[in-house]
């Protein structure tokens, strides 16, 4: 088939899936497979479309699978045991009532390094609403600060879906994903924070009016400080530990080497993770470990399943060969790493889903990478960065984690658009910078 005709296809495919899921509310799920099929069928010979279909499902589930389900289990167990309060608390008494905002900032960017961002919301609203009630900080502000720090680490490292899924698709180190985008989600947190606090400094925006707000677990009950921040640090520690070994040591094939790469292995540091977490827990019998393993298994489903089928999207996609035929027209233009960050962020525009928009740009610039100049272990990590930055721009009212801001934290929508979704398109543009300059060194 003529190249421009699946192209034209290729492209009326990802507009359906907007279409389906924010139109017509279309479950994403069969959105997503139907989309697929019908352009399998269309542009694959009729031998390769269930092939087709099947990998690209199974290969974005093994490569997800543990790591989204292992911090699914950490983020569970660290919501019900009161850790994350405890974590706030911490982090509280160390910037002051004064710095409440940078305080809630911390905490959510620490949690939401296992957490979704919005189990994370959910889980630390009421802290939100409590802090601005204690010290008179505006309540949008505030909760943009929640949102937008656990969204910085949500949209840019494993085990979140979209990170994780577009590094196996085009085959970036997970781990070294997780030491630099941890390190770039910093000033990405920092921009949208400043950003906020300049858009809601006007007087208009008044604090959370209920003094009696209260956290969901009271204090005596709380964990202590070390156990609650274990199940979060130790997994970064042993990722990023084997990350920069191995930047220096090379493939070297040494027991101590081989040790250290199996506990650093994103998979193995999660489920370490897991077990310390399991600590916090204070009944520890079967039944009360079964019943926060099923409900982290219930919250990882829907995310493993749409997050699989975004994979097999992608896929189809890839096997049409628009990917290599864009490469070829954009080769020679200097755009590189503006390829996948456009890509992403016109597709989160469009559709609402950062995991959807992360693994559809992913598939579309895979076979682009030689002739962007990323077709390196270096090029690959920061194209899946440009992504992830991509994939923030901007958060508004086709997406979920826009409600969940605007409702938990009780914000009306105007004032969610004005402050929360411009926050995150400065926070997504700053990013992206920042990859763009790093470019210029590592490249």
């Amino acid at each position: 088939m003529n190249i421009i005709i699946v192209s034209v296809l290729v492209l009326l495919s990802i507009i359906a899936v907007v279409w389906l899921t924010c139109r017509l509310r279309l479950q994403a799920f069969m959105a997503l497979i139907v989309v697929s099929l019908l352009l399998a069928l269309f542009t694959l010979p009729p031998g390769k479309v269930v092939g087709t279909l099947k990998e690209g499902f199974g290969s974005t589930m093994a490569s997800i699978g543990f790591l989204i389900i292992f911090g699914s289990m950490i983020g569970v167990i660290l919501d019900k045991t009161g850790a994350t309060i405890s974590m706030a608390g911490y982090i509280l008494s160390k910037t002051g009532q004064k710095r409440s905002a940078a305080a809630m900032g911390i905490t959510g960017f620490v949690t939401g390094l296992p957490i979704f961002c919005d189990s994370g919301f959910i889980v630390l609203s009421g802290l939100a609403k409590s802090f601005s009630s204690r010290t008179g900080v505006a309540m949008p502000f505030m909760a943009t600060v929640l949102a937008t720090s656990l969204y910085s680490v949500h949209c840019l490292i494993p085990p979140h879906p979209g990170a994780t899924a577009a590094a196996g698709i085009i085959k970036a180190d997970a781990g070294r994903l997780v030491l630099l985008g941890t390190l770039l989600a910093i000033p990405g947190a920092l921009s949208a924070y400043f950003w906020s606090r300049w858009m809601t400094a006007k007087g208009k925006y008044r604090a959370y009016n209920n003094h009696e707000v209260t956290e969901s677990v009271h204090t005596g009950n709380l964990p202590s400080v070390l156990l609650s921040f274990l199940p979060v640090v130790i997994p970064l520690v042993l990722i990023t530990v084997r990350s920069v070994f191995t930047m220096f040591a090379g493939s070297s094939d040494t027991p101590a080497v081989n040790v250290l790469n199996l506990l650093g292995d994103p998979v193995i540091a999660l489920f370490t993770g897991v077990i310390l977490a399991m600590v916090l827990v204070k009944e520890k019998n079967i039944d009360s470990f079964n019943n926060l393993f099923s409900e982290a298994i219930v919250r990882a489903g829907p995310i493993l399943i749409i997050t699989a089928a975004g994979g097999t999207f992608g896929m189809i996609i890839k096997a049409t060969g628009t990917g290599e035929a864009a490469g070829k027209i954009l080769a020679g233009t200097g755009l590189g790493l503006a390829v996948p960050f456009m890509l992403a962020a016109i597709l989160k525009t469009a559709q609402g889903s950062s995991t959807v928009a992360i693994i559809t740009a992913a598939s579309f610039v895979s076979p682009m990478l030689p002739v962007l100049g990323l077709d390196s272990q270096t090029g690959r990590l920061l194209a899946t960065l440009s992504m992830g930055a991509g994939s923030m721009i901007f958060s508004h009212a086709n997406d979920s984690f826009f409600w969940v801001v605007s409702n938990f934290g009780e914000i009306d929508t105007a004032t969610s658009l004005r402050v929360y979704s411009s926050s995150t398109a400065v926070m997504g543009m700053v990013i992206f910078v920042i990859v763009w300059i790093t470019s210029r060194f590592m490249l």
